[in-house]
């Protein structure tokens, strides 16, 4: 057998040697016979089901057509009205009909995201939520299907009308975002809910009968999911990692209990896999070859299973190049099966390493590895899609390419066009100050008072302190004040930058005065005329600054809060000059008006907003930056986060000191002619373009005109200049016979007029039903373009919407006078495109009779208000926000095409409209390598066919190997990909950079048995393991599923496959889905701690409750698809603040209760901003812990469980505790039990979810119900923005300490941590008691008397010696927290604050949930408690023993013996503890169906 690390030398590659491997199979057989006397391999399975019942495909499939447009969910629904019968009754031909009814609308790419989506079963939340917002009707009894028609339910069709009929009468039902409206509906009519199962017999019925009535515009018809009778199957979920991680044995914590009964699943133990190769050998092939050697081949591969299987240690030298010979090994294999090897290896890497240390790096990987890094930033693994990360968006990019494909675009173009960057810009937009309406007060580059200064731009370059501002002599910085000189705060915004001028600051400051301009006013009875006409004839008798100077005198007359006066003008010119007459410079014949009408026309046209405006470099500062001290401040930082731009800029060459440094800046993108807020959002809503030319409304040679006439006229109104791209097309939509839309019309014409990038269409939007006399205009449009050249055409519209025209035809004149031949069309009886319009304009463009938009290469901009103004600059604006984003660089694309003027211009318009209608993602960018010839693998895509371009980069040593190998093989499958993966190795490794198995659960479609039926369901298979490790399983799932253990007879936290007969099947279930959230106070822009949401429906108001977070406003709430009511909680919540605004629900801004609609398995972020009550503005939330606060807060608060009383809450306990994995909860019920037998007060158990094993939870409510406790099981996810833990052990440490302020209610005043490995000798009251001196909490101290275990405390040197500073190290297995005192100090933030800023080093916090709170020891002080409360063996010596209060099993890193085993030793009652407990499990049979004990104390052999 040739080296193993070779796979040229694996027999699958080489078929001539089969023989030789058939052979060595039988050779092997006669010894290998003893060895396979055992049991046949191990294997770990997981399954992921969701808590709701299956949903039909069907369902599933018309959800995501409706995601591709509504219209094809309605096609698709009426070709599934009914199926029963069109399919033979099993799944497979079920699904094959969807495929081909589906496959009817959709395209290859298409229909493949279909099969990926069912397979996914992406949509099955989406068609549940309609399950749960019909459950809240409830559905009348009785009925299958059955609708609701504004609040009254029926499935009786017959009385439909008569329900219809009184619809008016009651209010119209609440509609959500994601309900399937049917198109063409009369929005005014009753809207008619159908709650039903597409396909069902009923169905189609029920469906005819609302099409009929929809069609007659008598109803709104929305439709509805409904399942009468729900599935029995749960949904089985894909898309997520299961990881078995290697267990650190060091101190041995594994229960001695005994697994009852084998758990094989019939559906893991083939071995059919078809890559299935073990050391070189491909046995799926080997088996398929040779099926007369099946068991052979079994015995062979077994044996070299185990033998490649050994775990033994490998050396520090030995796994320095790991990282490349994993690489190697990859790259060697044959490109098709690449991937297969990338996953094998990756996913199974601690028992593959030996065998990788023998395989040799050719120089030429290594070097070009090292040279593709230098080219671009090192990083572990990244999976890109034309740039962007993949899943997210391969069915967006599907979409953006099938529509480029649509226009005939061929496929090289296509991949050029889709790296184009064409989202709109975040930044800050500027406007050009090079205009001479403004007076600057200084130059830098020319004034005399900065000659000093280096004007060398390389100047910049120059190191210096940090802060410093560069003394440059250029205008890099440059400040415009546009003030009303008679407005109260000019006075103040003058004097800062005056302070600037005088102190020196390089700021070239620009004033533009906005003053009357009317010609009567003058200077003697208006003081801002007054002083323009002041300044003007200071600055040209001496110099500008002179007139500043003036300018602040004047001001300086005038008191704190008061207004500028023509006197205050007066008395500094005539001190000043006091041989000039007054009024001669301010008078009615005054020549000082320089400025005056340019100045009010400068501000009008910037449209920068109200006065005053200050601008930085042309960019307008926010209204709150304008305070005196808060400008100071800004302008100062805008100076230093400007000078690295220039820096930049500098250093790249593109600024150098002959350049105009003010030019450069306004060349800068971000420079607009024009700021107008609703043109600049990003907040953009396009028009499918795609959709409009098939539309229905689109019945008459007007209605498209712009892109469809085919009878040689112009397909818009546009510049005549043959072979001329326009990358912008405008529609025009207003009422024509209107003057708005005129003006809009003539606005848009004259501007067209002055740009050869500008084309023009025309919708008219009438606002009452058209007739004869009310559409003269309209009508006089389209008879010139039915009649005229373009031109011509132009000319005329041009002179149509000129009011003297329209008045002129009102009045009866002839058309034939404005233009020749336009006649006869115009008195033509065809009305149809002005009923097509008006239809247009109101199912597609959403907009009401008679209002006004503009549409810009397919952007709606609009509607437009009653007098809004949108004017020549406007369109100016829009134009060049087209032009930089996308208009410009679309248009070079097209160029190539060599398509003719018109077709260009339209390819610009709709390829712009598809790309920039995209979700916004992360920018586009080329990743560029210095060469893919031997260290990537690539595959090829189809020869002829569009395909995706695909770049991922890995070091395959690492997590995301493991993730994406699984991800590339699936995505290979879905869709023709050209794939490069490019190797990205680590060198110079210390340790094993994997030391877990992983599995990605990801199925390209629909898997089916041979019988038809669908597979079990996806699950995770780890065949093959080895035998001595400890591992422990973990899930890596989306961020916003919340799974839970709910079905497996092992403890997953300790799975030794020694002791396993077959197979550990762990069997999970998503519990909820999270709805996250964030939530600011609007007055202080500050989150409001301690602010409650509740969740629920209307019938059960509060189903869960969270607590907002000081980091970041931060809450979350568990939840699972439907529509659910969010709402501030009853009592101070509500009391103090009400919402203010909201973003990312499914509400109307107004609405004072947010209705959130959870319809996919993706993360729901809303953002709330909410405000106080003005008669509760000066109260908190959270009160200072003093009775007289405390009277109204917390005695009008109650915990989750409403019926707990008020003496409960006073006299209780409350206790938590966490545990992982069977031995734990053994040691947490003995805790449980021991702080029983010692207290006579009720207590309350408080256990953190997310790890207990379902047996636990099974038998806790017996207990509870025998020992007389109360419990409840608490969960928190792990915020997305918090630092996450991977090791499982760390995450539980990080749940001890991280979110104690929001895992309890607020009702809960002071709770008790108690770690589970403890047993209680005391009554917990008294520490419950004691008094913690302000401190928020209170721990123990570590023991010191145990002198021999001095050379492990490690806190008495280095770092902990010197930041204690003489505090103690207190330990975390018992402390006492009192959460009012923790929450009104934001406790909880400050340590999640410092966690995040330490968890980045790997090396900090080692010990998380106790070194955390003592390195928080000086911001959150800690009360020690007196040493009895917790004795441990290890730190503490034996005399004081007999004091102990609570005894702690901690671990003795001397002795490292295992708990088990000093349990028994150390605490005498442990065991009886033990065996009460075991005899109680006996008696309820709870858990025993998992757990069968051995009743002797320890047996040693199941330790080690």
């Amino acid at each position: 057998m040739a080296d193993a690390g070779s796979y040229q030398a694996g027999c699958g590659l080489l078929p001539r040697m089969l023989w030789q491997c058939a052979l060595l199979s039988s050779l092997l057989q006669s010894f290998l016979s003893p060895v396979s006397a055992g049991a046949d391999s191990k294997a770990v399975t997981t399954t992921l089901t969701t808590k709701w019942p299956s949903t039909p495909l069907l369902l599933e499939a018309s959800e995501f057509l409706a995601e591709e447009s509504p219209e094809m969910f309605w096609d698709f629904v009426e070709a599934n009205q009914n199926i029963r019968g069109e399919h033979d009754g099993s799944n497979q031909s079920y699904y094959d009909l969807i495929m081909k009814r589906a496959g009817a609308l959709l395209s290859t790419v298409q229909l493949n995201m279909l099969k990926f989506a069912l397979s996914l079963r992406a949509y099955s939340a989406t068609v549940h939520s309609f399950q749960q917002i019909a459950s809240n009707e409830p559905p009348p009894s009785g009925c299958s299907a059955f609708f609701n028609v504004h609040g009254e339910k029926s499935c009786d069709t017959e009385k439909l009308a008569a329900l219809v009929e009184t619809a008016a009468e009651r209010p119209k039902p609440y509609l959500f975002k994601s309900d399937h409206r049917f198109p063409g509906s009369n929005p005014d009519a009753p809207v008619v809910i159908l709650y039903a199962e597409i396909g069902s017999s009923e169905f189609s019925v029920f469906h005819q009968l609302m099409l009929s009535k929809a069609n007659k515009g008598q109803t709104v018809y929305v439709l509805r999911h409904y399942l009468a009778t729900p599935s029995r199957r749960r949904v089985y979920l894909s898309g997520y990692g299961v990881e078995l991680a290697i267990k650190n044995q060091e101190y041995k914590a594994k229960d001695d209990t005994q697994v009852q009964g084998a758990e094989v699943n019939a559906t893991v133990m083939g071995e059919n896999d078809p890559v299935d190769e073990v050391q070189g050998f491909l046995f799926g092939k080997l088996k398929t070859l040779y099926p007369q050697l099946k068991e052979q081949l079994k015995e062979l591969r077994k044996h070299l299973v185990e033998s490649t299987n050994e775990m033994a240690p490998l050396k520090v030298w030995q796994m320095q190049d790991l990282s490349f010979q994993t690489a190697a090994r990859i790259l060697a294999a044959p490109a098709s099966d690449s991937l297969n090897v990338m996953r094998d290896l990756s996913q199974n890497f601690p028992t593959k390493a030996r065998s990788i240390t023998k395989t040799a790096v050719h120089s030429e990987i290594r070097k070009e590895i090292e040279d593709n890094q230098k080219v671009r930033v090192q990083s572990s693994g990244r999976l890109l899609l034309g740039g962007l990360h993949i899943f997210e968006v391969l069915r967006s990019e599907a979409r953006v390419m099938e529509g480029l494909r649509s226009l005939h675009i061929e496929t090289n173009y296509i991949h050029d066009i889709l790296k184009l960057n064409v989202q709109p810009s975040d930044s800050d937009y500027a406007v050009d100050i090079r205009n001479p309406a403004i007076n600057w007060i200084n130059n830098l580059e020319t004034d005399s008072r900065y000659s000093s200064w280096p004007h060398n731009v390389q100047e910049l370059l120059r190191p210096t302190f940090p802060g410093v501002i560069r003394q440059i002599r250029k205008n890099f910085h440059n400040l415009v004040v546009i003030l009303d000189p008679t407005h109260e705060s000019s006075s103040e915004l003058l004097n800062v930058a005056e302070m600037f001028y005088t102190n020196n600051i390089p700021l070239r400051i620009g004033l533009v005065f906005v003053v009357s301009d009317a010609d009567e006013v003058d200077g003697m009875e208006d003081a801002g005329v007054a002083l323009l006409r002041a300044f003007n004839y200071i600055t040209m008798e001496a110099d500008a600054p002179t007139a500043f100077d003036a300018v602040i005198s004047m001001f300086n007359r005038v008191a704190s809060g008061g207004k500028l006066g023509v006197a205050d003008v007066v008395k500094v010119l005539e001190k000043r000059y006091p041989y000039v007459e007054a009024s001669s410079i301010l008078g009615p014949d005054s020549t000082y008006d320089a400025n005056r009408k340019e100045g009010r026309g400068y501000y009008q046209q910037t449209g920068v907003g109200p006065l005053p405006v200050v601008m930085y470099n042309g960019m307008p500062y926010q209204k709150e930056q304008l305070d005196p001290d808060e400008l100071e401040t800004v302008t100062m930082h805008k100076i230093l986060e400007t000078t690295s731009f220039y820096q930049r800029a500098v250093y790249l060459g593109e600024l150098a000191t002959d350049h105009d440094v003010v030019d450069f800046i306004m060349n800068q993108p971000n420079v607009v002619p024009r700021i107008n807020p609703r043109i600049l959002s990003t907040a953009r809503t396009y028009l499918d373009l795609f959709l409009v030319l098939i539309d229905n409304h689109f019945i008459d040679a007007y209605a498209r005109f712009l892109f469809l006439d085919t009878r040689d006229k112009s397909t818009a109104v546009a510049n005549i200049d043959d072979g001329y791209i326009r990358p912008v097309t405008f529609w025009i939509v207003g009422d024509f016979d209107r003057p708005s839309g005129r003006q809009l019309l003539y606005d848009a014409i004259r501007h067209m007029k002055t740009s050869n990038n500008v084309r023009l269409g025309l919708i008219n939007n009438p606002s009452d039903s058209p007739s004869a006399e009310n559409s003269r205009v309209a009508r006089a449009i389209w008879a010139a373009t039915e009649t005229q050249t373009a031109n011509n055409a132009k000319n005329y519209i041009t002179k149509l919407a000129k009011e003297e025209t329209a008045e002129a035809l009102e009045t009866g004149a002839d058309v034939a006078q404005f233009a020749v031949g336009v006649k006869d069309a115009y008195e033509g009886p065809k009305m149809d495109f002005l009923l097509s319009h008006a239809a247009y304009c109101r199912d597609v463009l959403k907009l009401r009779k008679g209002q006004r938009a503009v549409i810009s290469n397919g952007r709606i901009i609009g509607p437009l208000e009653d007098g809004e103004v949108f004017n020549q600059d406007d369109f100016l604006l829009l134009e060049s926000i087209v032009l930089k984003t996308s208009g410009e660089r679309i248009k070079s694309r097209v160029q190539r095409f060599g398509a003719e003027e018109d077709r260009a211009s339209d390819l610009v318009m709709k390829i712009d409209s598809l790309l920039s209608s995209q979700p916004k993602g992360e920018a586009r960018m080329e990743h560029v390598f210095s060469d893919d010839r031997y260290s990537a693998v690539k595959i090829r895509p189809a020869e002829g066919d569009v395909y995706f371009d695909v770049v991922a980069v890995v070091d395959p040593v690492t997590r995301d190997a493991q993730k994406l190998a699984p991800l590339l093989l699936v995505l290979k499958k879905l869709v023709n990909v050209n794939l490069r993966v490019f190797m990205n190795c680590q060198s110079k490794l210390s340790d094993l950079p994997l030391k877990s198995f992983y599995r990605y659960v990801l199925e390209p479609e629909v898997v089916f048995q041979a019988d038809g039926r669908f597979s079990p369901g996806p699950l995770a298979k780890f065949l093959d393991m080895p035998q001595s490790p400890l591992f422990t399983l973990n899930l890596n799932t989306p961020e916003s599923w919340m799974v839970e253990s709910v079905r497996t007879r092992y403890d997953l936290d300790n799975i030794y496959l020694e002791e396993v007969d077959s197979v550990v099947a762990a069997e999970y279930e998503l519990e909820h889905l999270l709805l996250e959230g964030h939530c600011f106070d609007v007055s202080t822009g500050q989150p409001p701690r301690g602010l409650q949401f509740t969740l629920g429906t209307t019938s059960d108001p509060v189903i869960v409750d969270t607590i907002v977070m000081a980091n970041l406003g931060y809450f979350q709430l568990k939840a699972n698809p439907g529509a659910w009511i969010l709402k501030l909680r009853k009592g101070r919540s509500d009391e103090i603040y009400k919402i203010y605004s909201h973003d990312g629900t499914d509400s109307p801004a107004d609405a004072d209760d947010l209705v959130v609609v959870l319809n996919n398995f993706k993360s729901r972020i809303i953002k709330v901003k909410v405000q106080k009550k003005p008669e509760k503005f000066e109260e908190e939330l959270l009160s200072d812990g003093t009775p007289e606060n405390d009277s109204g807060f917390w005695g009008s608060l109650t915990s989750v469980k409403t019926e707990e009383s008020k003496q409960e809450k006073d006299d209780v306990i409350n206790i938590f505790s966490v545990a992982s994995g069977h031995l734990y909860e053994r040691f947490l019920r003995i805790m449980m039990l021991s702080v029983l037998k010692h207290t006579k007060t009720p207590v309350k158990f408080w256990f953190l979810k997310n790890y207990l094993s379902p047996a636990f939870k099974e038998f806790i409510p017996y207990m509870a119900e025998q020992y007389g406790f109360q419990y409840e099981l608490v969960q928190y996810k792990w915020p997305r923005w918090l630092h996450q833990q991977t090791e499982k052990q760390r995450i539980i440490w990080g749940y001890k300490i991280l979110f104690l302020d929001v895992l309890f209610p607020l009702s809960v005043d002071k709770f008790l941590f108690v770690d589970a490995d403890q047993i209680v000798r005391t009554d917990l009251k008294e520490l419950r008691d004691f008094d913690l001196e302000g401190a928020p909490y209170g721990y123990t101290p570590f023991c010191e008397s145990r002198r021999e275990m001095d050379g492990f405390r490690f806190w008495k040197s280095g770092y902990w010696a010197s930041h204690l500073a003489g505090r103690k190290y207190h330990i975390s297995a018992l402390y006492v927290v009192d959460l009012k005192k923790f929450r009104k100090i934001a406790a909880g933030d400050r340590l999640r604050g410092q966690y995040q800023g330490l968890s980045q080093d790997p090396n900090s916090l080692s010990n998380l949930d106790q070194d955390l709170p003592n390195n928080m020891i000086h911001q959150v002080p800690i009360k020690s408690l007196p040493q009895e409360w917790l004795w441990c063996e290890t730190w503490c010596d034996d005399n004081s023993k007999k004091k102990a209060k609570t005894i702690d099993l901690c671990n003795n890193p001397q002795t490292k013996e295992p708990k088990l085993q000093a349990a028994v030793r150390i605490v005498a009652e442990w065991s009886d503890y033990d065996q009460e407990i075991k005899r109680f499990q006996n008696r309820t049979g709870a858990g025993l169906e998992t757990l069968v004990f051995f009743r002797n104390s320890i047996d040693r052999r199941t330790e080690n």
